[in-house]
């Protein structure tokens, strides 16, 4: 019988840990990062928790080769069942690096990976709650959606000013747009694709900024991994056998709250003065 496969990029991240620990029972993982050592450390804690059927694999994802290579070994292994992108939740400081990682490499696991995809499986790509806080109204919007084209990390450069801030914001929010463009590709292959935006997570000593948010969430704290990972979980299983080119916001309610939090902030730092 063939096993079914669930493929986590970014897979010495907190969250992908979180969320290998939720279905590492479920069929075979095939854990992706550019760490071998980090791998090697996760792929331990995992067999001490009883999942034991997992493999490891480095690789740069901003090689359309490389991840060819990702989706054959994939493929050799079973049915792809899940194929989840946490890579780029790195705090890489340099904002073209933020852009390649975030989008030029979502967008070559998606077109590697589509081959693979049939009637069961479901795709999650990871977006951000900061995709929310850029206007969709700017000239970039058309660049964002011409994610592949040749010059793209270049042309949102212009935009982001070097910013790493916002480009990671920008880039997340292409995140976001190229799930819902894909969205009818894999629907052809009878195949789900949708993101997820989290909030805030580990966020030791958090500065002013962050904490005045914190403030302003509803729920009032961060995120723990193991709850955006519950939430993927939902959206790889069978009981989200309708749900395809949505993203869902796991932010504590920062988001729906921004408009009032801008407010608050901006009042707060006047009284500065």
């Amino acid at each position: 019988m063939t096993k079914d496969v669930y493929v986590i990029t970014g897979g010495s991240e907190d969250l992908a840990i979180a969320l290998a620990q939720h279905i590492g029972q479920k069929g075979t993982l095939l854990l992706v990062d550019s760490c071998e050592k980090c791998l090697e450390l996760v792929k331990q804690q995992l067999f001490q928790q009883g999942i034991t059927d997992v493999h490891c694999e480095t690789s740069d994802l901003t090689s359309k080769r490389a991840v060819g290579t990702l989706a054959e070994k994939a493929s050799e292994l079973g049915s792809l069942r899940g194929l989840v992108h946490a890579a780029g939740l790195s705090n890489a400081s340099d904002s073209k690096r933020k852009m390649a990682d975030n989008v030029i490499g979502m967008s070559h696991v998606l077109e590697a990976f589509l081959p693979l995809a049939n009637e069961t499986t479901s795709a999650v790509m990871v977006s951000s709650m900061t995709a929310y806080m850029v206007p969709q109204n700017g000239q970039y919007m058309d660049a964002l959606k011409q994610q592949l084209s040749a010059n793209l990390v270049e042309t949102l450069d212009q935009f982001t000013q070097g910013d790493a801030g916002a480009a990671n914001s920008m880039s997340k929010l292409a995140v976001q747009l190229i799930v819902e463009d894909q969205a009818w590709v894999w629907g052809e292959k009878g195949a789900r694709l949708n993101s997820v935006s989290p909030g805030m997570m580990n966020v030791p000593d958090a500065y002013e900024d962050i904490q005045a948010m914190l403030d302003h969430t509803p729920l009032r704290r961060t995120a723990e991994p193991g709850e955006i990972a519950s939430a993927i979980e939902f959206l790889l299983s069978d009981s989200a056998s309708y749900i395809t080119g949505i993203d869902l916001r796991i932010d504590g309610g920062t988001v729906a709250n921004y408009p009032r939090m801008k407010t608050a902030m901006s009042q707060e730092k006047m009284k500065r003065f």
